[in-house]
C-alpha cells in the first residue's frame, strides 16, 4: 500500500520590509505566515534568535509581526538597528525563513 503524502501549503503572506525608524518611536516589522496548523513565529536579528519572552521593549504581535517600543539608539548603543528575519515553524513540516529586512535608525 502506497503512502500518499499530500502537500500542505505553508508560506509567508507578509514578509518584513526595510524600515527607517525614529529614535524613541515605535516600529513594526511585519510578518505573517499561512498554514492549516498555525505556525510558531520567531524573529532573528543579525542571525541570532531574539528572546522576546523576557523582553520589555520588543513583543510578538498575534499575526507574527514584531513590535519594537521606543527604539533605542545612541553613539555606543544600537540594539535595534540591524538585519531582521521572520522564522515560521510547523513541527510536522519544517521551517521557512523570510527575506532579510534592514532596520535603520534615523539620526536626529
Amino acid at each position: 500500500e502506497s503512502l500518499v503524502r499530500t502537500f500542505t501549503p505553508f508560506y509567508f503572506l507578509v514578509e518584513p520590509l526595510d524600515v527607517l525608524a525614529v529614535r524613541g518611536a515605535s516600529v513594526i516589522m511585519n510578518c505573517s505566515a499561512h498554514c492549516e496548523t498555525p505556525p510558531r513565529i520567531e524573529w532573528k536579528k543579525d542571525g541570532t534568535f531574539l528572546n522576546l519572552v523576557s523582553d520589555d521593549r520588543r513583543q510578538l504581535l498575534p499575526d507574527g509581526s514584531l513590535l519594537i517600543n521606543s527604539v533605542v539608539h545612541s553613539k555606543h548603543n544600537k540594539p535595534d538597528e540591524g538585519y531582521y528575519q521572520c522564522v515560521a515553524t510547523v513541527d510536522s513540516l519544517g521551517t521557512i525563513v523570510s527575506r532579510t529586512a534592514k532596520l535603520t535608525v534615523a539620526g536626529k
